[in-house]
């Protein structure tokens, strides 16, 4: 069975652009995910902001002219290259910022929210890196996979989030073809990047604003994405539903309304910290 969910635009002056997946009326379709920006930003869009209750993943393409300058109310800061993932545990609450690292180039771009377990959502937040070069890549006939997060078949990758979800970025030469296995527990879809592919025979191009959604419970299940048109790239999420409900506060979600407002508080008397100041980062390279 397969759903088709809309994309809709997320834009913000001529600085940043996106095609927007967000839960809403398909929330329970996408859970454990809340919502997928493919984004193009070049220069800083949104000020420093709170997150609670949820992780916020950064997934940059190997195609990115620049990283991104990540810095948290935890201390850190982290230069996200080009091909590389970063996961911010948002938990009981942090303060985060992500900009360009260098001005007047154009970060191409995943901001990914991924619900995080009732019990986890007032621990202690955290964040995790993975460098474009310790992405594992799987090379099949006309077909190149990168696995920043879960698994394909036995390639794993080798970050442990709090929450397991499949993440592969998939280019497909003209003609290629690849069998997905998906578990029968996991909801999963797929999102079109560039191209004109199939997907279990129906056709997608990632200029028009819809994707496919394969929710849980139908049985064990092959997904067939095929380039038809010329190169392709598309990106398969999946991941085992938390059936847990989300109540919202502008960039905070939890479990409860008690435990929103209790988080709400929190921020509100400073207990999510400061960001570090400092000279962002100078250098990145590229991955495989």
């Amino acid at each position: 069975m397969t759903t088709l969910a809309r994309l809709h635009r997320a834009n913000r002056g001529s600085d940043f652009r996106a095609s927007r997946l967000h839960g809403g009326e398909i929330a329970g379709l996408i859970d454990p995910f809340l919502g997928v920006d493919h984004a193009w930003m070049s220069a800083p869009t949104f000020p420093p902001h709170p997150h609670a209750g949820f992780s916020a993943v950064s997934y940059l393409f190997l195609d990115s002219e620049t990283g991104i300058d990540n810095r948290d109310s935890l201390g850190n800061r982290t230069l996200i290259q080009p091909g590389g993932l970063h996961w911010t545990t948002g938990g009981r609450g942090v303060v985060h910022e992500e900009v360009p690292a260098e001005s007047g180039k154009t970060v191409h771009m995943l901001q990914i929210f991924v619900n995080l377990p009732r019990e986890r959502q007032g621990a202690a937040p955290f964040a995790l890196s993975l460098a474009s070069l310790d992405v594992p890549v799987v090379r099949l006939p006309g077909v190149k996979i990168r696995v920043p997060l879960g698994r394909y078949r036995e390639t794993r990758s080798p970050l442990t989030p709090p929450t397991e979800v499949n993440l592969l970025d998939i280019l497909l030469e003209d003609g290629a073809e690849l069998v997905l296995p998906v578990e029968a527990s996991h909801n999963a879809f797929v999102m079109p990047i560039h191209g004109t592919l199939t997907i279990c025979g129906e056709c997608f191009d990632s200029n028009k604003p819809q994707l496919p959604i394969y929710p849980a419970g139908h049985g064990s299940r092959d997904l067939t994405i095929e380039a038809r048109q010329g190169r392709a790239k598309a990106v398969a999420f999946s991941g085992r539903p938390l059936l847990q409900p989300v109540h919202w506060h502008g960039s905070m979600g939890m479990a409860s309304p008690e435990a929103l407002a209790d988080a709400f508080a929190a921020y509100q008397r400073g207990e999510f910290g400061a960001l570090p100041s400092g000279l962002a980062p100078s250098r990145y390279s590229r991955g495989a």
